[in-house]
């Protein structure tokens, strides 16, 4: 028997036809669906500590189960000592069961670990379809050990839908399980 994520079964089973009854879709290929999400973590003390950028690696790679990459700068500004080329952050992207997987572990584990959680901000979206969402801890994370933690810092989590307008990413995100606040 093949293994298929929890979330990619309810998107399947149960997401599909309550958007398609939502919006009146008359075709499965019209009904938004969640193409990948991209973790991202700009590491700025990096100019003076190349270390910092492993570690970044390191604890994405961890969070996510698939190996992340470091970020590159593409110009040079003087006034934070940046030079073109040097690593500046560190990234993921994910795609199909990991995407699922990453999703399940964020709405179970990791968004209930926030201190004073009421559900997250309906305002990250950007006007096509996709969602951000910025994180302040990287603790909120099972995977990570506080212990082995040696800088508490944020990271960017970009959701990429093929929803045409916000109000169909965020009914469709809503019925993945993302806890949005109620206004």
């Amino acid at each position: 028997m093949e293994y298929t994520p929890r979330l990619k079964e309810e998107y399947k089973n149960r997401v599909i036809s309550a958007l398609k009854e939502e919006y009146g879709y008359t075709n499965v290929m019209q009904v938004p669906k969640l193409e990948k999400i991209v973790l991202s973590r700009g590491v700025g003390a990096a100019v003076s500590d190349k270390k910092l950028i492993d570690y970044a690696v390191d604890e994405l790679t961890k969070i996510t189960g698939q190996k992340a990459i470091s970020t590159i700068s593409k110009k040079d500004v003087a006034s934070f000592k940046l030079r073109k080329g040097m690593p500046i952050g560190a990234k993921v992207t994910l795609r199909g069961e990991r995407m699922y997987e990453f999703l399940d572990r964020l709405i179970t584990s990791a968004l209930p670990r926030v201190r004073d959680f009421s559900g997250i901000k309906a305002t990250g979206f950007d006007g096509r379809g996709n969602y951000n969402l910025g994180v302040l801890e990287q603790i909120i994370f099972p995977e990570i050990d506080i212990d082995k933690v040696n800088k508490i810092s944020g990271m960017d989590i970009s959701f990429v839908t093929t929803a045409k307008t916000d109000k169909e990413a965020k009914s469709l995100l809503a019925e993945l399980g993302l806890p949005f606040k109620k206004n």
